[in-house]
């Protein structure tokens, strides 16, 4: 109920919001404790061991990114070879991948279960420097993605009439841009290029393309591959399924949100144990395997 209550609290919509979202809430929060009847005996949640590994996961991320950005900035666009120019948007447009996903996490209560004030600040702190994104916007369009995942209901979801990839993408930008971000993007642009003397072609290739770069990351890794109807039609309630790669491979392409059934499945998981969720619900499906193996060869009778 706590965390009901701080994430109510946060948000300050008017009455009539507040009682459907508390309402909403209840019934996500009652399936988790059901779920965590099973859940700490089969996946253990390090969380709960170490409190404090969302909230040094989350600086560092934030962290990593600054430094990066810093450093890049100064660099001499003109004398560096277009070699090392590619790999420092890649590596830039992977930071604000990281910090996009530490801000997904807070909406779920995960980068600090204990603190859920500081849990939402980071998030809102995250977002603002991802893009000047609104933390409450997304915070309540993302409760909306997961109680109606691959419907005309999931803010995520594509129009139900374009399904290609590009016309997804536009429509699911489309959802979460604004006058006010474009209006606050601007200003800090313009800042930086004429009050900071910071060069314009170092803007423009570190922080305007990574972050845009990073959108397109997150889309397709995080919403189009997972979340693509099948053929064969949909097999999960959560309307999604997990792109399996090996965890290297995973992390690089968008910090383990290819695991995505896992994640429907357990959304209070950070990013940085998805990967061992999946390899646990692997080896339950494969002991369950054998399992019916066996009890179907005591059963065959003897000739």
């Amino acid at each position: 109920m706590f965390f009901t209550v701080g994430y109510t609290k946060y948000l300050a919509l008017n009455q009539n919001d507040v009682n459907i979202l508390t309402l909403v809430l209840n019934n996500y929060w009652t399936s988790m404790l059901q779920k965590s009847i099973v859940y700490p005996s089969q996946i253990p949640f390090e969380n709960s061991i170490h409190p404090y590994r969302g909230i040094t996961t989350a600086i560092a991320i934030i962290g990593i990114w600054a430094v990066s950005l810093i450093l890049l900035m100064n660099v001499n666009v003109q004398e560096t070879n277009i070699i090392a120019l590619v790999a420092g948007v890649l590596y830039q447009t992977f930071c604000y991948t990281g910090l996009f996903i530490t801000a997904h996490d807070a909406m779920h209560g995960a980068v600090s279960s204990y603190n859920i004030k500081l849990n939402h600040f980071i998030g809102s702190l995250c977002l603002f420097l991802y893009g000047a994104l609104s933390y409450k916007t997304l915070l309540k369009k993302h409760w909306q993605h997961h109680q109606h995942p691959g419907t005309l209901n999931d803010p995520d979801f594509h129009d139900g009439k374009h399904h290609n990839l590009i016309a997804w993408y536009l429509h699911f930008m489309k959802g979460y841009w604004s006058w006010k971000q474009i209006i606050t993007i601007t200003i800090v642009y313009n800042s930086l290029a004429y009050l900071a003397h910071v060069p314009q072609i170092n803007l423009i290739l570190f922080w305007v393309t990574p972050s845009l770069l990073s959108s397109l990351q997150l889309f397709y890794f995080g919403t189009f591959e997972p979340h693509s109807e099948p053929i064969t039609g949909y097999t999960d309630s959560s309307h999604t399924r997990t792109i399996s790669r090996p965890a290297w491979l995973s992390f690089l392409t968008c910090y383990h949100f290819g695991y995505h059934l896992e994640h429907h499945q357990y959304p209070n998981v950070p990013w940085w144990q998805l990967s061992k969720v999946h390899q646990q619900i692997d080896l339950l499906q494969l002991l369950d395997v054998d399992k019916d193996k066996q009890e179907v060869q005591t059963t065959v009778p003897v000739q």
